[in-house]
């Protein structure tokens, strides 16, 4: 009982003091939080941060009454002395080997631990002997890079310095050079190797905080293989000391470090956590507390942005610069030079000047250098001098550089080289050059598109645009895009496309259609730069007509013969077609990973496919495309053992324009299984896989009635599945023939084991039940659109030689959008005929073709109606 007694007394006692620290802790954190706030001084911030976790570890690491050989050491961040307010505390327990399995040790060493968590302390924390240490970093280059910016807060100081003696004889720096460098390319790749992510990422994206501490660490390798002592000398004074970089270098270094870290902390703060991604959430919030405010051109959030990017581009620049430079420190191997031509040469594979001044006194050298790179594949780049020179020269790209006939000619020459297009134009625009050479481009830098399905800046977007262009150039990329791939080798001028990706969003942000406003810069480029009128014509109308040809696809009825002859005159030729099409999937591709879908590629490749028909063939009428497509679905169904006499009876329900409405395979899909189910009274839903891998297909034949259009999106967003076309039709014989393609909402790969069947099942039964009909979905939005919500703008504009309105809708996405919109159609006596919903990222783009019931024209004042009840309830 005794003991017991004993027990309860030291858990509480435990407890208490447990409540005790974590309380010190909060007050601590809100206390550096309040100071912070007054000086804005990050140096201040991680030095008290640091001193006060230091204390309060050691007097839990005294209560715990640790052996007094072993040593408690601050590693990673918290070892360096950089410690953000909710980052990780990273600790290494260094033990005698003799300690290794000592029971009553292991046991004090947990409690010590579990205390930590108990204050609420993020601790990561390795239990490790010298030689496990020594073992662990040569397998693991991250544990190795922990240990190196090591930081004694306990223990014997003995013992200490000959694991610090162990961990610098442990490093082989060639090895340990190299696996970093794998490392940052890894991580990068994580980003798709770029800095301008609408939400990026403070610490591990390019251009962020980890591209600094790698320079860091190679900076420590260096003064070690030196001899030297870095010591509390910060890394930018110690490269300025030796010559490695700049006063001017060292300074802007130091500006935009602490630029990355005052944004950090103030997110840790703004967040309650360790949130080191730039969300939207934040983003308002941020800019208000740093002293943006909203202007007529620019938001505030905008202007923070900008100012990161900004930041990321210089230290990406940087990171790049001083890795060439510490490259050849670190790891000297013999010069190989080979001379390209007079003015430049190749060392050990990297392009260098002939001379040190050689851009200051050539400046159509600077283009020049680039044309080389591609020309000469051998090369891997620019040495680490000729990218400083390089640097310091962009402002010589001005007004007489862009005027010079030679400089035109050269800008044209790396357009139409065979290889590095897409590669030398990145370095181009890295470096500075590209916005010089382009002043509108240079606008449109680290610029925001509140848009919510683009996640990249505008010039990022641009050349996304530019790489997916290169990869149809590829023929080892074929399997991706085989039409592209053909179309393209076919094209006899690709630079002219890639002109045409640089320019068609370059007037982004002005005001006005940005389509026609770059249309007129893209026409004056083209003049300046020598190009044939022709040339000139046909870049500016793609930039033009850009958004045209995806459009169509997504919001019109390809059915339609009307919609193929009107966009194959707006066309006019199959050059034009061709060139319009690669552009329109590059795009589309490049605006973000989860935009491209099967579906769209199989929307825009059909209305290729019809309209290069269409201008190679003299306009059919409309009896003859009925035909066409009577004729076709006949061959089809023959291969179903189905003849003339099997459907003539289910053809002849259908009516004469479902044959106009319907393509030739979508018609023997429909007839092949409604042939043996001519007198059903029950609803028959069907279901495959796209013929081209582009969602699931769904066909619905029931007798018709006002409310089926609302119960099939309420089910289908039950199923968590979005609706991206809806053919609706109603046959002579008053039976409703709908047509579904759907798409699971979100993205992940499905498994459609039983699923086809489920849809069949529970759709039927659904329709059949006699049921009253749900409500929609309520679902919640997404964080984006709460914080970046766009108006939603409803346009209703009549048909021409019909009775039909076009209703295109542009809104906020959320679950439950689609049944919304049905549940009003159904209210307001609204007859749909078609629907396409195109939804890109959080943005519905959805286009519907509607009339009054029994097809009657709708009036103006149901007009009226219907566009105010949707305005205020979408």
């Amino acid at each position: 009982m005794e003991a017991q007694i004993d027990n309860i007394d030291i858990n509480h006692a435990e407890k208490a003091r447990a409540a005790f620290w974590r309380l010190h802790h909060k007050q601590g954190l809100l206390a550096l939080k309040t100071d912070f706030s007054l000086t804005l001084n990050t140096y201040r911030l991680f030095k008290q941060h640091c001193k006060f976790i230091d204390n309060l570890l050691a007097s839990v690491w005294a209560e715990a009454n640790i052996d007094e050989s072993c040593c408690l050491i601050a590693v990673g961040g918290y070892g360096r002395g950089e410690l953000y307010p909710y980052s990780d505390i990273d600790l290494l327990i260094l033990l005698q080997d003799s300690m290794a399995n000592n029971d009553a040790f292991n046991h004090s060493i947990e409690l010590f631990i579990g205390q930590l968590w108990d204050i609420g302390l993020n601790v990561g924390h390795s239990v490790r002997t010298l030689s496990e240490c020594v073992d662990e970093g040569r397998k693991d280059v991250t544990v190795q890079t922990n240990l190196l910016e090591a930081r004694l807060l306990k223990g014997h100081r003995g013992f200490y310095q000959a694991f610090l003696d162990e961990m610098k004889a442990s490093i082989d720096i060639p090895v340990f050079f190299n696996a970093k460098l794998k490392e940052q390319d890894n991580r990068h790749a994580k980003f798709n190797d770029t800095a301008y992510n609408l939400e990026p990422n403070i610490k591990e994206s390019p251009g962020g905080l980890r591209d600094l501490h790698m320079l860091q660490w190679l900076t420590r390798c260096l003064s070690m293989q030196e001899g030297l002592k870095l010591g509390a000398t910060s890394t930018w004074t110690f490269l300025q000391k030796h010559h490695i970089i700049s006063n001017l270098e060292a300074r802007q270094l130091r500006h935009h470090e602490k630029n990355l870290q005052q944004l950090r902390i103030r997110l840790h703060f703004l967040s309650g956590r360790r949130e080191d991604r730039l969300l939207f959430d934040f983003q308002n919030e941020l800019a208000a507390s740093l002293g943006y405010v909203n202007t007529v051109r620019k938001r505030a959030s905008e202007q923070l942005m900008q100012s990161y990017y900004r930041s990321a581009k210089f230290i990406s620049l940087m990171n790049e610069i001083l890795l060439k430079a510490l490259q050849q420190l670190l790891i000297p191997i013999k010069p190989v030079i080979k001379p390209i031509n007079a003015r430049f040469e190749a060392h050990n594979g990297l392009l260098v000047a002939e001379s040190a001044g050689l851009l200051q006194k050539q400046p159509p050298a600077i283009l020049e250098a680039f044309l080389l790179l591609q020309q000469h594949t051998e090369l891997e780049g620019m040495d680490a001098s000729l990218l400083r020179n390089l640097l310091r020269v962009k402002n010589l790209v001005n007004r007489d550089f862009r005027e010079n006939p030679q400089n035109r000619k050269r800008f044209i020459e790396i357009l139409s080289q065979p290889n590095g297009v897409n590669h030398t134009l990145r370095a181009m625009n890295r470096y500075g050059i590209l916005g010089s050479y382009i002043p509108a481009f240079g606008k449109i830098i680290g610029q925001m598109q509140h848009d919510l399905f683009h996640v990249y800046t505008v010039d990022e977007h641009i050349l996304n645009v530019l790489a997916n262009l290169r990869r149809f150039a590829k023929p080892d990329l074929k399997h991706e895009f085989p039409l592209c791939t053909r179309l393209f080798e076919e094209f006899d001028a690709p630079y002219l496309l890639y002109l045409a990706a640089l320019f068609h969003d370059i007037a982004k942000g002005r005001g006005g259609d940005h389509s026609e406003l770059g249309t007129i810069d893209a026409a004056r480029f083209c003049r300046l730069h020598y190009l044939s009128k022709e040339e000139t014509d046909l870049v500016a109308w793609l930039v033009e007509a850009h958004l045209k040809m995806s459009a169509t696809a997504q919001k019109s009825d390809l059915s339609d013969p009307d919609v193929i002859e009107g966009f194959a005159n707006f066309v006019q030729n199959e050059r034009r077609l061709a060139a319009l099409y690669l552009l329109t999937v590059a795009d589309i591709r490049g605006t973000s990973p989860a935009v491209w879908n099967a579906w769209k590629a199989r929307l825009l490749e059909s209305l290729f496919n019809a309209t290069k028909h269409a201008l190679a063939h003299k306009k059919q009428q409309l009896q003859e495309i009925m035909d066409t497509r009577r004729t076709e679905a006949a061959t089809k169904l023959s291969k179903f053992g189905l003849y003339d006499s099997s459907y003539s009876h289910v053809w002849k329900q259908f009516g004469t324009s479902y044959f106009l409405r319907h393509e030739s395979d979508e018609i023997a899909w429909h007839s092949r299984l409604l042939t043996p189910h001519l007198h059903t009274t029950n609803s028959i839903v069907r279901a495959r896989l796209g013929p081209s891998g582009d969602g699931i297909q769904v066909m619905i034949y029931t007798k018709d009635r006002t409310d089926l259009f609302a119960r099939i999106c309420n089910f289908f967003d039950r199923m968590g599945y979005n609706i991206a076309e809806a053919r609706i039709y109603t046959t002579d014989h008053l039976y409703a023939l709908n047509s579904f393609v759907i798409l699971d909402q979100s993205g992940k790969s499905v498994s459609y084991s039983g699923l086809l069947k489920f849809i069949e099942t529970e759709l039927t039964q659904k329709l059949d039940s006699g049921s009253l009909l749900e409500s929609p979905l309520q679902g919640r939005i997404s964080r984006q659109v709460k914080h970046m919500p766009i108006q939603a703008q409803i346009t209703i504009s009549e048909e021409s030689g019909n009775n039909n309105h076009k209703l295109e809708i542009v809104a906020n996405d959320r679950p439950g959008l689609l049944a919304t919109i049905a549940h009003k159609f159904l209210v307001h006596e609204i007859e749909l005929h078609t629907a396409k919903i195109n939804t890109l990222g959080n943005r519905a783009e959805d286009t519907f073709l509607i009339s009054a019931k029994k097809g009657q024209k709708l009036d103006v004042e149901h007009i009226q109606e219907l566009e105010k009840v949707l305005l205020s309830d979408i």
